[in-house]
């Protein structure tokens, strides 16, 4: 869930009781919520940080004035909106005080009208405010779960799993898309487990050249091929006593499906040009964007080796399932970006959280972290005008809210078209219709 801080507050601060009363009176019945202060002593003992809302002071008043006022909160949030409130003769020093950094002026004699309407923009502004803070501050709080950042159920569920099998002497095979964090849910495998000081060794199936395939998986010796002038160690040595992550294992040829199975089976390995054989004591965790039992149907993997790797199988979900966490990712992505360019960090806007909420993600965790980098750089609003720049008809948005609240649900009830109906409370052919309509693939969502 998009974190929004409700931001409806106003202190109003002003010596004359009649027309503090009659202000009071105005404003709520603009619909603010309205904390009424007689000093400035008496507003600073209540107001301070994070204050959800805005304050509207009369310039002039005994002991400590407006001008006074608005420094001792600056100092405390310089964020905090102030209004002053000043007569004809004080129009000068309502000039300097907007130089200092007040928010806005109003001249007496004035209209509800004029006080409201800038009130209401000084809202806006310290929600903005307020709602990155919570972001900044919820991220930093969430960075003991790096990498696996997110706090909805889905994902404290994978994170317990991978804490429970992290000491455990089995291989994994994770699935998810592409851009879900396959690697980043290995790493935390082998970080939180008894391997985790020796070696954590990535194998990028789909890039290994075909040529040395064997001799980059197992290694050779000197002189076992033309153009083999030194020994080398194979990536699958190099993690013995750690980890080895075969990243889209889908796309190894099947002539070295065939050696790999037996590394698996007896954790051995015969490097090329060599006769002597050399035990291993490794973790193998493999990735998958699909269901491999549908490459195996297909002939193009082997099904000894899927039955093999199959002994414990994860499921990393998309970012469309887990919607909560998009926020806290994106502000954590948002830091990581900033602290790399060395930039202050840039205000999240409306059209960002719009696209936050709304955007399909289909490149899940990576598509999110390259956008908060162009953020990050101020390119958001040139690259993404297209998309942000207009929010669609409401029909678009009735319509992605009712797809998003299915989503959820499933998700929640883990695929349980009984429980999903009961909780959305909807005839089961509505259901399947509105399902079919927004393209919803319930397979999805059905633990294994």
């Amino acid at each position: 869930m998009i974190p929004d801080v409700p931001v409806n507050k106003v202190a109003f601060i002003d010596d004359d009781n009649d027309l503090r009363a009659a202000n009071v009176q105005a404003l709520q019945l603009a619909g603010f919520e309205v904390l009424a202060f007689s000093s400035a002593e008496a507003a600073l003992r209540v107001l301070g940080r994070d204050f959800p809302g805005a304050v509207v002071s009369d310039i002039r008043m005994p002991r400590m004035d407006g001008r006074q006022l608005f420094q001792k909160l600056k100092d405390e949030d310089p964020d905090l909106p102030v209004i002053l409130v000043t007569g004809h003769g004080d129009i000068a020093e309502a000039v300097e005080a907007l130089q200092a950094g007040v928010y806005d002026f109003v001249a007496k004699p004035y209209g509800p009208e004029r006080l409201v309407a800038s009130i209401r923009r000084a809202l806006e502004k310290r929600r903005l405010v307020l709602d990155n803070r919570l972001l900044r501050s919820t991220a930093e709080s969430a960075k003991t779960d790096w990498p696996l950042i997110g706090q909805t159920p889905i994902m404290d569920r994978l994170r317990a799993t991978l804490r429970q099998l992290a000491n455990a002497d089995v291989d994994v095979l994770l699935e998810g898309e592409t851009g879900v964090g396959k690697e980043l849910a290995a790493r935390a495998l082998h970080n939180w487990g008894r391997r985790c000081h020796r070696a954590f060794v990535a194998v990028d199936c789909a890039a290994l050249p075909s040529a040395a395939l064997n001799s980059e998986l197992f290694g050779h010796e000197l002189g076992a091929f033309d153009g083999a002038v030194r020994q080398r160690v194979g990536r699958i040595q190099q993690a013995d006593r750690g980890t080895l992550f075969l990243d889209e294992i889908e796309t190894l040829p099947l002539e070295a499906q065939g050696k790999f199975l037996r590394v698996l089976e007896e954790r051995e390995i015969t490097p090329l040009g060599s006769n002597q054989v050399q035990t291993l004591d490794l973790r193998v965790v493999a990735s998958v964007k699909s269901d491999l039992s549908e490459a195996v149907s297909g002939g193009l993997f082997r099904a000894d080796l899927f039955h093999r790797l199959d002994v414990v199988r994860l499921r990393i979900p998309p970012l469309r399932e887990r919607r909560d966490d998009i926020p806290l990712l994106f502000a954590h992505f948002l830091a990581r970006a900033c602290e790399r360019l060395d930039g202050p960090q840039p205000v999240v806007t409306d059209q960002m959280r719009w696209r936050l909420h709304n955007h399909s993600w289909p490149g899940n965790i990576r598509e999110l972290a390259h956008y908060a980098q162009r953020v990050a750089l101020g390119l958001a609003d040139e690259a993404d005008s297209s998309t942000m720049a207009e929010h669609p008809p409401l029909p678009e948005r009735v319509a992605s809210y009712e797809a998003r609240v299915i989503e959820d649900t499933l998700t929640a009830t883990a695929g349980d078209i009984r429980a999903t109906l009961e909780v959305l409370r909807i005839p089961r052919k509505t259901f399947y219709d509105k399902v079919d309509r927004h393209g919803i693939d319930l397979a999805l969502y059905r633990q294994r």
